[in-house]
């Protein structure tokens, strides 16, 4: 009896370690999670955001809520609490934290975003609009994403 349940905790166990391997693998690597003496390592809300977020995107974008519209590299969303009339935010399907850590390999998917405004733009026939992104400071999710904002 007490075999059989090694042999299923090992199975649950390593079973889990696959599915946190894929789901976050491809994500950017961020602080260790760690004791409530981590200091300056510890995940932020916006961290654990951004991290679930990015896994999300990445791996299951159909679970995502309120998709308005998506490309094999960007993915559009109605925001949940909008600021305007018409307010989408767009998320590149790749880990990146924010503008000011962009690399040439963010380059085609930051493209495909715009390219993605463009299509909402055009659809809803917005003229009044931004389109901007947040720093570190500002972002409530620790992600890369730019809103569309018309009004």
């Amino acid at each position: 009896m007490q075999f059989k349940r090694s042999v299923a905790f090992l199975a649950l166990f390593s079973a889990g370690i696959a599915c946190g391997a894929y789901l976050f693998g491809q994500s950017i690597p961020r602080p260790l999670l760690a004791s409530s003496a981590c200091g300056a390592h510890c995940y932020t809300s916006q961290e654990v955001a951004g991290l679930l977020a990015s896994a999300a995107i990445l791996r299951a974008p159909f679970l995502v809520p309120g998709v308005e519209m998506e490309s094999d590299i960007c993915l559009a969303i109605r925001h949940p609490k909008p600021d305007a009339h018409t307010h989408y935010v767009l998320f590149p399907k790749h880990d990146t934290r924010n503008i000011a850590t962009l690399t040439a390999a963010d380059t085609p998917y930051v493209m495909g975003c715009f390219a993605l405004v463009r299509a909402l733009v055009e659809r809803d026939h917005l003229r009044n609009y931004r389109v901007l992104t947040n720093g570190p400071g500002l972002q409530d999710v620790a992600i890369l994403h730019f809103h569309l904002i018309a009004y």
